[in-house]
């Protein structure tokens, strides 16, 4: 590789670290995502938005929405926009390649010391080795001591000239590695886009339907296209849409269960299946032109500070891994790495778990880890819910749910279909009632409204909670990294993830609410990617929920 300029200006250095919780706007630039900041003269602030031109699905534009509400979702969509690669076709040769791609620390050589800021350059380069002139890919970073066991996410800036700034923390002594990945390229990115607005139906529903002997299955979704005769399963409560195709012979009222129905082929072009190829561009490494690591000597003890107990919320990363243990920045954390610790923490307690699988997967834990938690049988469908387990030593009831559809999942029964919002309105909630929700990979196939009216509706139901019971904990757990391949790409990108996972951080900002940063834990670590996190994470991930149902007293 020839050296290049590592001072090329690209206006776009910003002296205040960010967390993925926060948009901000400040002149120019756009906090739109988990640390990614882009330079967009057109970028509408927080506070003045344009309407954005997009096409209705399902009627979701002529949904009753009241002003503030609408200002809001036009907020949130307007600051989701993605770079766009220059008008005109773009084939494979001209797309981001990893390999002719590197990044470069910035003055490798200096002084560092804990707390001190890391600034990588990364100039991505076409097939050809082309330097790009423009930007929009999808890169994750990190820098990782595997000898500590240690890790955290970068900030990542796009100059929009095929150059990106990185920005790490340095918070903890020793020598740090740097590591740069080519998620998608950005030609990619623009074909998630279009599937994400003309193909919601690329995931399809099923449903059963039973009198007697005689069953029938349909297909369903939040939108069936075509006029033939549907069943209205429109929750009455919440307004959440969805219908399945009416059974020739029997009645909508036989509906028995819910599942996946299954996945559409045939989704790309071509040319456009080029831009999704294992070991080509998804989550390849971006190799470094010179040094890839720095030594970081200790902060000398007169200028010690509180640094990673900072107060300020939007601080970023949110925290880091130290000896396979995550220490968050925003707040303290315990350890627990006893078994009467958790009981001694969680007695008195019900605790209810909403969400997907990866928020079951702390049902799991907490079952597992608590000898004297005892799962109760409740006949449920394996991996489906509902489940429940109870510790009568240290009156513990511990419970997971599944949120209403669109889901994923092999069968549920439809009498255990429910909606979030309807099961917290049922909750009397108080000290002792603890409740944890996560919920996005299930929409990650849908536009962006169909998870901010779901969103709306927890919001309202959790306000109200709130309201009725200051004293109820709530936690929320976010999205997290997964593997990707060609095909999983199309239905859940960490991209797709990443954009659900902005909008519930904004939607949920200023609310009595409390995160469990699942996305910066599943990405900071060692361990290959995963949607269902490996066991150390998903310990952390504990750790830090239980911390806030037991906060450590200083």
């Amino acid at each position: 590789r020839e050296p290049w300029e590592l001072t090329l200006p690209c206006g776009c250095l910003l002296a205040q670290t960010f967390n993925c919780s926060i948009w901000q706007h400040l002149d120019d630039y756009t906090v739109s995502g988990s640390n990614w900041i882009t330079e967009n003269n057109n970028q509408p602030s927080l506070s003045h938005t344009t309407k954005t031109t997009r096409k209705p699905y399902c009627g979701y534009e002529q949904q009753t929405l009241s002003k503030r509400e609408r200002a809001e979702q036009e907020s949130l969509l307007a600051a989701l926009q993605w770079p766009k690669p220059p008008d005109g076709k773009i084939g494979f040769l001209q797309s981001t390649d990893p390999v002719h791609s590197d990044f470069a620390i910035v003055k490798p050589s200096r002084f560092f010391k804990v707390g001190d800021q890391l600034e990588v350059v990364v100039r991505v380069r076409d097939f050809q080795g082309k330097p790009k002139q423009y930007g929009g890919d999808y890169l994750q970073a990190r820098i990782h001591s595997p000898l500590l066991k240690a890790g955290a996410i970068g900030r990542i800036v796009d100059c929009h000239n095929g150059l990106y700034k990185v920005f790490f923390t340095l918070l903890w002594p020793g020598e740090v590695k740097v590591s740069v990945t080519l998620v998608h390229p950005s030609e990619a990115v623009q074909v998630l886009l279009r599937l994400r607005e003309e193909r919601p139906d690329r995931v399809y529903f099923k449903s059963s339907f039973k009198s007697g002997r005689y069953s029938e299955t349909t297909e369903c979704n939040v939108c069936l296209p075509g006029g033939l005769p549907v069943c209205n399963f429109t929750d009455l409560y919440t307004g959440e849409p969805w219908f399945c195709y009416k059974p020739r012979k029997l009645s909508c009222a036989s509906r028995i269960s819910h599942a996946k129905g299954g996945y559409q082929k045939g989704l790309l072009t071509h040319e456009e299946s080029l831009f999704f190829q294992s070991d080509v561009n998804i989550k390849m490494p971006i190799l470094s032109s010179g040094p890839d690591s720095v030594i970081v000597k200790p902060k000398a003890f007169t200028d010690s500070s509180n640094m990673d107990r900072a107060e300020d919320p939007t601080v970023s990363p949110s925290g880091y891994y130290y000896e396979d243990l995550w220490r968050p920045r925003t707040h303290w954390i315990y350890h627990f790495n006893k078994s009467d610790d958790i009981s001694k923490c969680l007695q008195g307690k019900v605790i209810h778990l909403f969400g997907d699988s990866t928020i079951r997967q702390w049902f799991e834990y907490l079952t597992a880890a608590v000898p004297d938690l005892v799962e109760f049988n409740l006949g449920s469908p394996k991996n489906v819910g509902p489940f429940m387990s109870v510790d009568l030593k240290h009156n513990i009831l511990l419970k997971f749910r599944c949120h209403g559809p669109p889901i994923r999942f092999t069968t549920v029964f439809t009498s255990e279909l429910r909606y979030i919002a309807n099961e917290l309105n049922g909750i009397v909630g108080g000290r002792n009632t603890v409740i944890a929700i996560t919920i996005w990979s299930h929409f990650s196939t849908f536009p962006v409204e169909v998870y901010i009216r779901r969103l709306r509706n927890i919001r309202r139901a959790v306000i109200q909670l709130l309201d009725r019971s200051p004293k109820t904990l709530i936690v929320i757990r976010t999205a997290n990294v997964q593997e990707l391949g060609p095909e999983v790409s199309l239905f859940n990108s960490d991209w797709y993830s990443l954009q659900l996972d902005s909008v519930m951080r904004k939607m949920f900002s200023g609310i009595a609410v409390h995160f469990v940063d699942a996305w910066e834990m599943s990405l900071a670590h060692y361990l290959p990617h995963n949607l269902h996190p490996k066991e150390v994470i998903v310990r952390n991930q504990i750790d830090t929920f239980l911390s806030y149902v037991c906060p450590l007293q200083i």
